[in-house]
């Protein structure tokens, strides 16, 4: 008689081994469109966390404040994600392990456990986005309380085990459908709204006006939530995804290669939105005087003439709200595959995938609930606790980038496939600008609360 599978066990030493090398790649020489198609998926899964909810409000806010001189701090942003995810991916390709794992090797137990615990607030931090996101959408769509909105979040992990059952592809290809929904949206949406070309080409230049105290805020603000940590420990789980030969130095090149181009597109592609944010924000909302401190202001206004002008429409909010929805699900999808990667690699457990889902959102769930009840349900109340929870993500930032460039950086762990001197440089330069920029960000939110 068989014994009953226990529901948490040890790990073993690969990578999210329910997708682990299930994805068929093309053999060498097959061509360049046929096994990029292959290759493409892992980007986008990263890319969802760099158009979060959490991100929504900076970059509209940010362009109604300030027009468009911040699509400089947006571009930026962008590329340093580029950079980190290059090198996260390489990590997972060349060595076998994601940037857990890799960290666990390289440390004792007790501080893998620490890291760990900090890495598991991380991501709860950013579950409570989404829970957020998500419930306010449902009440601009639907008139559901917050309050119910937020507890029926719960619910979505049913939508994570149907994916798991139809494979990785699947997922990806979900993930990429909500993507495409979420740009489309906001393309019509500023085509309508008629941004200022010439501006916007101005704006995409650094100007001394960033210095000044509420821009740098601001700035602060779009740079410190975009580069999130558990991107850079899931890109470096499901690249490994692809079934390409672990032992051959040339199927790892070709990895590497079309990985790259991967992550690089998809980020391009969540860079065009973060933009159509910003602009969206610069071209309806700049010097009207409206406060669009939450989401639901934004939707107030996108439907109101004397805010948004004569393009102003109750479809326009309902794409917004609708686009928003998109962004929420999409991150719970991610959010529950990197936390099953940091247990694994960090201190060797694992559980059911549906477990890990329904334990991270109830945590996550339980201070939105609280403060929804004693607020009475107000959303500036819920979008302050989604700013407060930015604070976990500003600790686990260095924490997870650390390791990242100091490990693609040693020619003993990555051999040929160490980043060059110009790619060392400028990843411990982005490592250090962060780490201080994120310091600043946690003083500011501290400041505020005292």
């Amino acid at each position: 008689m068989e014994k009953p599978r226990r529901i948490i066990r040890p790990s073993d030493d690969i990578s999210l081994g329910e997708i682990n090398a299930s994805v068929p790649v093309p053999p060498a020489g097959a061509g360049f469109a046929k096994t990029l198609a292959s290759y493409l998926g892992p980007g986008a899964l990263v890319a969802v966390g760099y158009m979060d909810p959490g991100n929504w409000v900076t970059s509209i806010g940010g362009g109604a404040q300030y027009g468009y001189v911040l699509l400089s701090v947006v571009l930026l942003s962008s590329l340093v994600a580029m950079l980190l995810q290059c090198m996260s991916a390489k990590l997972g390709v060349v060595t076998g392990m994601d940037l857990a794992q890799a960290t666990r090797a390289h440390t004792g137990r007790k501080l893998g456990f620490a890291l760990w615990i900090v890495t598991e607030l991380a991501i709860m931090a950013t579950d409570i986005a989404e829970v957020i996101g998500a419930a306010i959408a449902l009440h601009l769509l639907f008139g559901i309380p917050l309050t119910i909105g937020v507890i029926v979040t719960v619910l979505d992990v049913f939508l994570l085990l149907l994916l798991l059952k139809v494979g990785m592809r699947k997922i990806e290809a979900l993930v990429v459908v909500l993507i495409a929904t979420i740009m489309v949206i906001f393309v019509y949406q500023v085509i309508l709204a008629r941004p200022d070309i010439p501006q916007i080409l101005t704006g995409f230049l650094p100007s001394p006006s960033l210095t000044h105290s509420g821009q740098l805020t601001m700035a602060l603000g779009i740079v410190g939530a975009t580069v999130m940590p558990h991107n850079l420990y899931l890109h470096s789980a499901i690249v490994q995804s692809r079934n390409y030969d672990r032992t051959s130095l040339e199927s790892k090149r070709q990895a590497v290669r079309f990985a790259t181009i991967d992550s690089n597109l998809q980020l391009s592609v969540a860079f065009v939105i973060n933009t159509l944010l910003l602009l969206l924000g610069a071209a309806m909302f700049y010097g009207r005087g409206s406060d669009l401190g939450t989401l639901g202001s934004v939707f107030d206004a996108l439907k109101d003439s004397k805010i948004a002008g004569a393009v102003a429409s109750p479809v326009l909010s309902i794409l917004f709200a609708v686009a928003l929805l998109a962004s929420g699900q999409n991150s719970t999808i991610t959010g529950t595959l990197t936390g099953q990667v940091v247990m694994e690699g960090f201190i060797k457990m694992r559980i059911p995938l549906w477990l890990r889902r329904v334990v991270t959102r109830v945590i996550a769930i339980i201070p939105v609930v609280i403060c929804t009840i004693i607020f009475g349900g107000e959303e500036a109340a819920l979008d302050n606790l989604l700013v407060y929870s930015q604070v976990f993500l500003c600790i686990a930032l260095p924490i997870s980038m650390v390791p990242l460039v100091w490990f693609t950086s040693s020619k003993k762990i990555m051999g040929e496939f160490a980043n060059r001197k110009w790619a060392v440089i400028l990843g411990w330069l982005a490592t250090a600008v962060l780490t201080v920029l994120n310091i600043q960000l946690i003083w500011q939110t501290l400041s505020g609360l005292f």
